[in-house]
């Protein structure tokens, strides 16, 4: 693999990481589940929850999202593992909000992924979630309406 190739696949690979995240925030879980190999899975252990395939992921993705009454998710970028066709990777995430039952959280927490190269560019083929930390002090704060979006 060329270096051009390589730093044109890490590049593509965080722009992934960054698209998932948008698409979560802005809540268009028809995207979420396009960001996925057509198997791929997301994981998370914490609540034994996994969805498998993109219909399940977007859904998911979806239920766990409306779980909360606002949420922030802040990804880092970490280590990516270039072998070929497929890749692995973590990224590094700080989040917060608060659930409709009235819980805060402020978490910690990893990615762990892998990545294949398909014809439509660089998808997750698994994402699983681990958290590191979690704070459920009551937040302080409070959302503000939103904002007209563009």
């Amino acid at each position: 693999m060329s270096d051009m190739q390589e730093i044109a696949d890490r590049v593509k690979i965080e722009a992934l990481r960054a698209e998932l995240t948008d698409a979560v925030m802005m809540r268009h879980f028809d995207r979420v589940a396009m960001l996925f190999t057509p198997r791929g899975v997301m994981r998370w252990p914490h609540i034994d929850k996994e969805f498998v395939g993109r219909e399940q992921i977007g859904a998911g993705v979806e239920w766990g999202q409306g779980l909360w009454e606002f949420f922030v998710q802040n990804v880092h970028p970490g280590v990516i593992r270039l072998d070929g066709d497929t890749a692995t990777g973590r990224a590094y995430i700080q989040e917060f909000g608060r659930m409709r039952d009235g819980a805060s959280h402020l978490n910690y927490a990893l990615y762990h992924d892998r990545y294949q190269r398909t014809p439509d560019g660089w998808r997750f083929s698994e994402r699983v979630y681990e958290i590191k930390y979690v704070d459920s002090s009551p937040l302080a704060g409070s959302p503000l309406p939103a904002a007209p979006r563009p």
